[in-house]
């Protein structure tokens, strides 16, 4: 297949995304402009920048792979567990956070638990970030490899380059507007994708039969979803659905949608439609994974690129790409400006108190990417990435965000939890331990994460009721009733 009207198809939608980010550059006036959108989302625009943010590289091209290998267990990093985020962020999370009009979330925990906690979450979150964002330069590198021949290494900086740049235009209202357009495009790749693959199956049967031949040639276990053939591998699945349902809650990105919207209602809908969708399309390009060895696919670069160029037609295939180069780029604008508003709004904001709020977002946006792309080149795979990023969030933020939203904070609570949960944590990674306690303990169906996340609660309550009780033996005792 000719990459050369793939390459005029490429540029004719980078420029297009650039037309409508410089219009989005109209209706920034104040910095809630910049970082929500003015407050002024309907929940079907919502609905469509969640969608487009969370549907990436994890979804199209990572956990494909890795449903190739695994078989379907592997979807429950992506795209179950943020789908199920999705609809739990909807239905136990958005009304509320909705209703405090904050412009990110460090900003709640400095409501809930004081200025510490702000900054601390913050410190912990920004880079969180940088795994997820690297994943997706590095996914995309590779699509322009498959395609045009440029080298990894090369993409990576032209990937970020151009991801960047959109994200510069406009803040929350470019990422809003592209993303919808991008929508389009994805859900186009999506249907593509999957007509292509069981006509293919099925020869001249139809799709039907190419359903049929699907199911009947691919190996038993690997059309099992959820594993239960022992103790240790339900654990290990359930904790990797966790990482990706609960890790995902306590983001910038998520909360920014939900700040965003322009009632509490529309936040409402906007999360529970978006994760329904997740689900339901985020299972095409997994079970196509599972075609790919059906059809001897060869995956070297990437299971849906080597697709693309060896089953498609050229203009099925400038569909499919576009498709794929849309679900990337709008999870890049959109990953990289979530932590840049904490790291200009919570951190650099008190540093330069008196610098221009968006000028402080422009110039936390370079940063942001600038550390991601750093991190694309330290070798991890796509789905390492992405799973490093889930987890942090969950172990660090997850317990003290859902104790905020119940009562009023305890700060050295709060404190105690991110601590906890983030040493736990990083030390196991640094150690390369995905059982709690590494091979001294022996816990081996006992993953990490989830460990560290329950002793972050353990140390969030542990804390909180000691200094309630404190509080209580400090209290002067009431004076005794003078009987008259």
């Amino acid at each position: 297949m000719s990459s050369g009207p793939l390459a005029v198809a490429l540029v004719a939608f980078v420029v297009l995304m650039f037309g409508i980010g410089f219009r989005a550059r109209a209706r920034i006036r104040t910095l809630e402009d910049y970082l929500v959108a003015g407050r002024k989302l309907s929940w079907p625009l919502a609905s469509a920048t969640l969608f487009a943010t969370w549907f990436g590289a994890g979804t199209m091209l990572a956990a494909t792979d890795e449903a190739r290998s695994e078989g379907l267990r592997a979807a429950a990093l992506e795209p179950i567990g943020p789908g199920v985020c999705l609809v739990l962020a909807g239905l136990f999370f958005a009304a509320r956070l909705w209703r405090m009009k904050l412009l990110t979330l460090p900003d709640f925990y400095r409501r809930r638990f004081g200025v510490r906690a702000e900054i601390v979450s913050s410190v912990i979150m920004v880079p969180g970030y940088f795994g997820w964002i690297a994943a997706q330069f590095v996914a995309l590198a590779g699509i322009l490899e498959v395609f045009w021949q440029v080298p990894v290494h090369h993409g990576i900086w032209l990937v970020a380059a151009v991801g960047t740049a959109y994200t510069l235009l406009g803040g929350m209202w470019s990422v809003t507007m592209t993303d919808a357009a991008q929508f389009v495009l994805m859900i186009a790749g999506l249907v593509v994708l999957a007509a292509t693959v069981l006509v293919e199956l099925g020869a001249d049967a139809g799709l039907a039969a190419g359903w049929a031949r699907l199911v009947a040639a691919t190996p038993p276990e690997h059309l099992v979803l959820v594993p239960t053939e022992s103790a240790a591998e339900l654990v290990g699945w359930l904790s990797v659905l966790a990482i990706g349902a609960l890790g995902n809650i306590p983001g910038q990105d998520l909360a920014q949608r939900i700040f965003a919207a322009r009632s509490e209602r529309a936040a409402t809908t906007a999360c529970c439609v978006a994760g329904v969708f997740y689900v339901l399309f985020g299972m095409v390009p997994v079970t196509t994974g599972l075609a790919a060895n059906v059809l001897g696919i060869d995956g070297a670069f990437g299971t849906l690129p080597a697709l693309a160029a060896t089953v498609m037609t050229p203009v099925v295939a400038i569909v499919f790409v576009l498709g794929i180069v849309s679900t990337v780029m709008s999870t890049i604008e959109s990953a990289i400006l979530a932590p840049s508003s904490v790291l200009s709004n919570n951190l650099l904001v008190k540093l330069l108190p008196h610098a221009n709020p968006l000028a402080l977002g422009r110039l936390a946006i370079l940063a942001v990417a600038g550390a991601s792309l750093a991190m694309s080149y330290a070798g991890a795979s796509a789905y390492e990435l992405l799973e490093t990023a889930y987890a942090i969030g969950m172990v660090a933020l997850f317990v003290p965000l859902a104790r905020g939203l119940t009562e009023r904070g305890d700060e050295a609570a709060a404190l105690g939890a991110m601590t906890v949960g983030t040493a736990l944590w990083g030390a196991h990674l640094a150690f390369g331990w995905d059982a709690f306690g590494g091979p001294a303990l022996g816990l081996d169906a006992v993953p990490q994460e989830l460990a560290a996340t329950f002793c972050a609660w353990i140390a969030y309550e542990g804390i909180a009721r000691r200094r309630r009780f404190a509080r209580v033996v400090r209290a002067p005792a009431p004076l005794p009733t003078v009987r008259q």
